[in-house]
């Protein structure tokens, strides 16, 4: 009997160092904020980056602005990777970044899209009939230009134009730039201004125009640690801005700013 409560014993104690262990490597995973459009390309950079230093790699995907918010909040990011600057500022302005993180990585390019079977046809020029391609009652999808970087870059190009005024009472609002890359998608949407990437990650619509760079604020794509990441978290940033990482960034359409 004694032989009997013996073994158990061990068998606990073996099972509570077993849950020890995956605490411990529960603590080394790497929590990335990511923008929406970084959703395709941020997969391949956490499989490759984990593979390479088998520390794992989470992911909580939105708006910049919505994560931005959520950080300053409390939320527990270890990573912001933010698809402008402003929101990265807005973090930095409360110091809540790590001093000296922060790196601008990659670039991207504004495009107006439409369904993949759609007939329309805009070439991009100022003062062009925007309103004319949507018809009496389509609607054009992008980000909520009050908050979401697509949007406001979408605002920005649109008044550049000269065109905002014309199309300010179609615009549907979405939440983050894959939203309204959906909506377009679904056919709800007629025509919409999201980023080249994104327009690339879907077949179901495609490119009518791109916009010039111009028209709109130079679009980066800034990371940087949080107060709360660590040595794994630093380890990522310098993942994502090394060479292996340039290369599957090319591969989904992005710009490597080194």
């Amino acid at each position: 009997m004694r032989k009997f409560w013996l073994g158990w014993l061990l068998l606990l104690v073996c099972a509570s160092r077993g849950a020890a262990v995956v605490a411990a490597d529960d603590s080394r995973t790497v929590l990335v904020f990511g923008a929406a459009s970084l959703t395709n390309v941020l997969d391949d950079l956490s499989k490759a980056f984990t593979d390479q230093t088998k520390v794992p790699v989470k992911s909580s995907l939105a708006a910049s602005s919505v994560l931005a918010k959520q950080i300053e909040a409390g939320a527990p990011a270890d990573v912001f990777f933010s698809a402008d600057l402003e929101w990265m500022d807005y973090l930095e302005q409360r110091k809540l970044l790590k001093p000296g993180s922060r790196h601008d990585v990659v670039g991207n390019h504004l495009v107006l899209i439409a369904p993949v079977d759609s007939t329309v046809a805009v070439k991009i020029v100022k003062g062009m009939d925007l309103r004319a391609a949507l018809g009496r009652d389509g609607k054009l999808a992008t980000g909520d230009p009050d908050s979401v970087p697509v949007g406001k870059y979408a605002k920005a190009a649109l008044e550049k134009l000269a065109v905002w005024d014309q199309v300010s009472g179609r615009i549907v609002r979405a939440e983050n730039v894959r939203a309204a890359l959906a909506f377009v998608a679904r056919g709800e949407a007629l025509l919409g201004i999201v980023y080249e990437t994104d327009a690339l990650a879907d077949k179901k619509v495609k490119i009518v125009a791109e916009f010039p760079a111009d028209t709109h604020p130079p679009i980066r794509y800034p990371i940087a640690l949080t107060t709360h990441g660590g040595a794994g978290a630093q380890q990522f940033v310098d993942y994502v801005r090394s060479k292996p990482a340039g290369e599957i960034f090319r591969k989904y359409g992005f710009a490597p700013l080194h």
